[in-house]
């Protein structure tokens, strides 16, 4: 059993976002194919009106995504961390979430298109800046937008 599940408050995207992340875990290389759509509970008469609640699974953790009106709105205090082995997996998730009205941000971070905030992260990117004690690693990742491993590569070698 999951200790800490995340819960996200949309306004009427609960559905669509749990069928674009499902779909999106399940197509990344590599993918074990374990995201899933657990369960969809409607309620029709609660104080904030009509409610909608999805339960998911996105590579084994699960999520519970709400739509009950626009009352609340998300924003980059709170993202989820992508950990990816490669570039590959980098480029994928990144091209993934930024379509269809999504925004690259600065260091790996975005949102998608319901402003949900992710961060893209290779396992690289930590490695290199746990061995750099020049800062060129560090200086490297805060110009990017999308995180590019060669690009860390060649800030550690100094090039």
């Amino acid at each position: 059993m999951q200790k800490i599940t995340p819960f996200l408050w949309f306004e009427k995207e609960a559905l669509e976002a749990a069928k674009l992340y499902t779909s999106i875990f399940n197509s990344a290389p590599g993918s074990g194919k374990n995201s899933k759509i657990n369960n969809e509970e409607n309620y029709k008469d609660t104080p904030s009106g009509e409610i909608q609640i999805v339960t998911i699974v996105l590579d084994g953790q699960e999520f519970i995504l709400m739509n009950a009106g626009p009352t609340f709105k998300f924003n980059e205090a709170i993202s989820f961390i992508i950990d990816c082995k490669d570039q590959q997996e980098v480029d994928y998730f990144w091209n993934k979430l930024t379509s269809d009205g999504g925004e690259e941000s600065q260091c790996g971070w975005l949102k998608d298109k319901f402003g949900v905030s992710w961060q893209v992260i290779p396992k690289q990117l930590n490695e290199l800046l746990a061995k750099d004690k020049s800062g060129k690693v560090m200086q490297a990742m805060l110009k990017m937008h999308k995180i590019v491993i060669k690009d860390l590569e060649k800030a550690y070698a100094g090039k």
